[in-house]
């Protein structure tokens, strides 16, 4: 979920707690963590709700610090035909455990044998051939470029290339920058464990 303007400032200083989206479908699931451009949150519910049914003293108008229930549906994105969905959620003030695992500069045994399972099964899921060390190593070289190019300079197309790194950002072994990526302090010590 991403929040525009005033509304990331409200969800990141707690103020905002609910969000009105028009979605083909539901995005979230209840009880899960998501990372936000304004911080991390836990969805607490979400339901279906009739927009033209909001009344101006739901007290779910003022927790997504709308005026009025009019507010809401001038608001609301998407095409109307689409249903409305009701989330309530609050922020998780514990770290990202992808932060904490992405400053790890050394690596045990263990962390080395379980990275080397864990990207080993990605790359047999594949359906286009080992590319987790490839992509590591790419990264590596070319910080900071654009994900078309690192992608069509190993002959793949761009979607599901960043859907790789972004397994790969799961794992604490990369950053995504504002274009392009680089490796972690993790990701640099786990090319270093197997040699470049």
């Amino acid at each position: 979920m991403l929040f525009a303007g005033s509304d990331r400032d409200g969800v990141a200083d707690g103020k905002i707690t609910v969000a009105y989206r028009r979605w083909a479908e539901s995005r979230v699931v209840e009880g899960r963590i998501y990372r936000t451009n304004a911080g991390r949150i836990e969805i607490e519910s979400i339901r279906e709700v009739n927009p033209e049914l909001i009344a101006d003293t739901d007290a779910d108008v003022a927790l997504a610090d709308r005026q009025n229930a009019k507010d809401v549906r001038r608001r609301l994105r998407g095409d109307d035909s689409m249903p409305t969905f009701l989330i309530r959620f609050h922020l998780v003030d514990e770290p990202d455990p992808r932060e904490q695992l992405a400053a790890q500069t050394e690596l045990s045994e263990a962390d080395l044998a379980d990275l080397r399972a864990r990207l080993a099964a990605f790359d047999n899921s594949s359906h286009h051939g080992s590319w987790t060390t490839e992509t590591l190593r790419l990264i590596q070289t070319s910080p900071a470029t654009r994900a078309g190019d690192l992608a069509a300079s190993v002959g793949r197309q761009t979607a599901p290339f960043k859907l790789d790194v972004r397994k790969l950002k799961n794992l604490g072994l990369t950053y995504s920058l504002e274009v392009g990526y680089r490796l972690t302090p993790r990701g640099a010590a786990y090319l270093d464990a197997i040699g470049n």
